[in-house]
C-alpha cells in the first residue's frame, strides 16, 4: 500500500490488519479464561495471577523493567519484593511483554528468546522447553505459551518445599500441570463452566491443563485484539487519521529510519532475532549450567553461538502503553529506545542504572549490575550488533515518537470483557 505522506513523498505501508487476520475463539471459553486470568488459584502459593504481571492498568505489562514474581506484594511499579521467608529469591530476568494481538494467525514464535515456536519437532505442534512432554490439543501458540509461567519457579510456581506444584516440578516440567488442573476443576463453579464451554468435556474430572490454557488464550486473544488505532485507520483509507507530525514520523519509520527492516508486515514484526546492544543488567537468562549473571538471548534456546545476545523483534501496536522498553526494560521512554536503535554504542555509554525501573531489593542488589564489572563479557556484548547507526535529527526522533503514539488503539480503554470483581476460587483480585 502506497500513501502520499509528508515531505518524504510517497511511502509504502503494509496492508491493513483486519479481523480476518486473527484466529477465532469461542466466546464462552473466553469468558471462562477471563476468570482464570485474574485468579490466583493458578499459582503455586495462590498469591499471584497472570494479571499481576500483565495488567491492563499498565498496558498489559507491569510497568517494571524486570518483574517481581513469586513472593512480591502489590501491583505495577509499586510492587515490592516482599519480606521474611516469603520474599522473592530472584528478579524475573526479562521484561513482561504486552499481550496485544497475540491471537493473530501469523504469530509463530513467542518469548523474547523464541523458546516457544510452532514446529513438529516433538510431534505435538511446538518446539518448547517442555519438549516431548508438552501435551497436545492447544488451540494456538498463545495457549501453549500460557502454561509455562504457571510452572516457572520465580514467576508463579513458588520455591521448593513451599507447595505441591513447586515440589512436583523438580521431577519433571509437566508434573505440575495435572495438580493445577485438579485445583481448578474441583471448584464447582469452574467445573460447570468448563462443561458448558468445551464440547469435549462432559464432567469436571475431564478438565486438564490444555482446557485451562485454551480458555486463557481465548480470553487474551479476544480481550486484547487491537486494530483500530489511527494508523490502522490510515491503512484502511482514512488519509486524515494521522497528524502532520505523525505522518512525518511514519515516513521516517518506513523510509530513512530503517525501522521497517525488522518491524515489518501487518504485525510490525518479522518475528526474527537481532542483537541491538540494549544495556545489560539483572540475573539474565543463560544456557543451562551457565554460571554467569548474563542474558545470552536466542542462544539460550538454540545453543548456537551466532545467536548470542539476539532477541525477538516485538510487535508495536499500543507500544506507547507498554513502557519500559527492551527485553529487560532498560529504557523508560520511547525516545530513549529509539535513540538506542539509532546509535547503540553511544546509548550504552550514556545509560545509567537509574534508568531501570527496579524496585529496591537489598538482598539482590549485589548482582543487579554485576555484569558491568566483567569487561570481557561487556566487550562480547558490544561486538554483537545486527544494526548500524542511523543519522536522524532530534526533530525526526520526536516525529517517530508521535508516529508510535498513533499505534495506540482507539478502544483500548473499553475492552470486550474487562476485569472481574471476583473469581470462583474466592481469592482476592488485583
Amino acid at each position: 500500500m502506497i500513501i502520499a505522506g509528508g515531505p518524504a513523498g510517497a511511502t509504502e505501508f503494509p496492508p491493513p490488519l483486519r479481523a480476518e487476520d486473527f484466529l477465532e475463539f469461542d466466546r464462552n471459553q473466553a469468558a471462562l479464561g477471563q476468570l482464570l486470568f485474574y485468579d490466583k488459584i493458578l499459582s503455586g502459593n495462590r498469591n499471584i495471577s497472570c494479571s499481576t504481571c500483565h495488567h491492563p492498568k499498565f498496558g498489559t505489562g507491569d510497568g517494571l523493567s524486570l518483574g517481581i514474581g513469586e513472593g512480591g506484594v502489590g501491583l505495577g511499579p509499586e510492587r515490592s519484593a516482599g519480606s521474611g521467608e516469603s520474599r522473592i529469591r530472584k528478579r524475573i530476568p526479562r521484561n513482561a511483554p504486552g499481550l496485544w494481538n497475540l491471537g493473530a494467525r501469523e504469530v509463530d514464535t513467542l518469548f523474547h528468546d523464541g523458546r516457544l515456536s510452532r514446529s513438529d519437532s516433538y510431534e505435538n505442534g511446538f518446539n518448547s522447553p517442555a519438549e516431548e512432554w508438552l501435551p497436545q490439543g492447544f488451540n494456538s501458540i498463545l495457549a501453549a505459551q500460557a502454561v509455562f509461567p504457571l510452572v516457572a519457579q520465580f514467576e508463579m510456581a513458588g520455591n521448593p518445599k513451599e507447595n505441591e506444584i513447586s515440589g512436583a516440578l523438580h521431577d519433571r516440567i509437566d508434573a505440575g500441570w495435572p495438580i493445577l488442573a485438579k485445583r481448578v476443576r474441583v471448584i464447582p463453579e469452574y467445573g460447570g463452566l468448563f462443561v458448558d464451554a468445551f464440547d469435549n468435556i462432559d464432567a469436571a474430572e475431564q478438565v486438564t491443563i490444555v482446557e485451562i490454557a485454551n480458555a486463557l488464550a481465548a480470553f487474551m486473544a479476544t480481550e486484547w485484539q487491537s486494530i483500530d488505532s489511527p494508523f490502522d485507520q490510515l491503512l484502511n483509507g482514512d488519509d486524515s487519521a494521522l497528524s502532520t507530525a505523525q505522518m512525518r514520523g511514519a515516513d521516517i519509520f518506513y523510509g530513512r529510519g530503517n525501522c521497517e527492516q525488522c518491524h515489518s508486515g501487518k504485525l510490525m514484526s518479522d518475528q526474527r532475532f537481532y542483537a541491538i546492544g540494549v544495556p545489560p543488567f539483572g540475573p539474565g537468562r543463560t544456557r543451562r549450567f551457565d554460571p554467569m549473571a548474563r542474558d545470552v538471548g536466542r542462544m539460550g534456546e538454540s545453543d548456537a553461538l551466532e545467536d548470542a545476545y539476539r532477541f525477538r523483534t516485538p510487535m508495536l501496536r499500543n507500544v506507547a502503553l507498554t513502557a519500559p522498553y527492551g527485553h529487560n526494560g532498560a529504557y523508560p521512554s520511547l525516545e530513549g529506545i529509539i535513540r538506542q536503535h539509532l546509535d547503540p554504542d553511544r546509548a550504552l555509554a550514556a545509560w545509567r542504572p537509574e534508568n531501570a525501573a527496579l524496585p529496591v531489593v537489598p538482598w539482590l542488589s549485589a548482582i543487579d549490575f554485576i555484569i558491568w564489572q566483567d569487561k570481557r563479557e561487556m566487550a562480547r556484548q558490544m561486538s554483537a550488533r545486527d544494526i548500524g547507526d542511523v543519522d536522524l535529527a532530534d526533530k525526526d526522533i520526536l516525529d517517530l515518537v508521535d508516529f508510535l503514539g498513533s499505534l495506540t488503539g482507539s478502544s483500548v480503554q473499553n475492552p470486550p470483557m474487562g476485569q472481574p470483581t471476583k473469581v470462583p476460587s474466592g481469592l482476592p483480585v488485583d
